[in-house]
């Protein structure tokens, strides 16, 4: 089988796709011909090795698996003799984020991380709607909105920022989001009441004070931002500001908090049942085969990229 692989950690340079054995599924293993994965701001810090304290799960010196990609949507070709949830041809999706090796034409996993995909929809929306949306689920879950309450999105168009606009405006949330002015329309027709372009006009100067501030992109912090929380409001970033964070929290009432991912296949059925009901849409930026992986990974590291890149297989 074909698959995406690497030695060594580096840039995108360092993969090559190549003819490698195909797995074989354990007793409680399903084996999945993957027809779509995406690349995503995690794959390429598992590509680089960077920050560093990535290492400490995927290999200290060198990676500890060749094969790159966490998310996958596909279709079932065996199963193990244990396996009772799927059988052959069923469409599922799995997400892995320190790595499923997804970036191949099969791989195994255990049926426990194997969900059924939404009903309506193709093998590439569906991947679109796994690695981006968990993280924003369970940092929306983590603040515990409800209706009538106001959230600014900072970088309203990733797959994480996309995803946050989405999920709170199914809890009732009033959005406004940070963006480019090109992609105006776009966050709009996803929830936002509001859009700020981020080139015109400078966010943290505002007056407004909100609920919630969600960075989906880690490029502010909890110091530049907490004037514009409600004196009981919450920010939450990719790059948490921990020191800063404690502190304010304790002289204000304000805080910082950090949404550890858990509930992985619970969140993920959650999500599939919101896409078969139209209240989660999979936003799609590109779409590469395989072979053009090196140019899907440049891509993502330029930071430009709206919503998902899709490798289709």
């Amino acid at each position: 089988m074909k698959a995406a692989v690497r030695s060594r950690y580096g840039s995108p340079d360092v993969l090559t796709v190549k003819d490698i054995d195909p797995p074989t599924p354990k007793a409680n293993e399903v084996l999945v011909r993957v027809h779509a994965s995406t690349v995503n701001r995690s794959d390429y810090h598992v590509l680089t090795g960077k920050p560093f304290v990535m290492r400490f799960f995927t290999g200290f010196f060198y990676p500890s698996v060749s094969v790159t990609g966490s998310d996958f949507a596909g279709q079932v070709e065996a199963t193990g003799r244990n396996v009772k949830r799927f059988k052959v041809g069923d469409k599922v999706m799995g997400f892995i984020d320190m790595g499923a090796k997804s970036h191949a034409q099969l791989l195994t996993m255990a049926e426990t991380k194997v969900t059924s995909m939404p009903r309506n929809v193709t093998y590439q929306q569906a991947v679109a709607c796994l690695e981006g949306a968990f993280y924003a689920l369970c940092a929306v879950q983590k603040i515990k909105p409800s209706t009538r309450q106001k959230a600014l999105v900072i970088g309203g168009t990733g797959a994480i920022g996309s995803s946050f606009v989405q999920f709170l405006k199914y809890y009732g949330v009033e959005v406004t989001a940070v963006c480019g002015f090109e992609n105006n329309e776009l966050v709009r027709s996803l929830g936002a009441s509001r859009t700020i372009d981020y080139r015109t006009e400078d966010f943290t100067k505002s007056d407004e004070q909100y609920d919630f501030v969600l960075d989906a992109v880690g490029k502010s912090n909890f110091a530049k931002c907490k004037h514009l929380l409600k004196p009981s409001g919450i920010f939450s970033s990719s790059q948490p500001d921990f020191v800063n964070g404690l502190i304010t929290s304790v002289k204000s009432g304000k805080k910082e908090v950090l949404a550890i991912p858990k509930d992985l296949m619970k969140n993920l059925d959650f999500i599939r049942d919101l896409v078969e009901s139209g209240k989660f849409i999979p936003v799609i930026d590109r779409e590469y085969s395989l072979e053009k992986i090196v140019d899907a990974y440049k891509y993502v590291a330029s930071g430009q990229k709206i919503g998902n890149v899709v490798i289709t297989l």
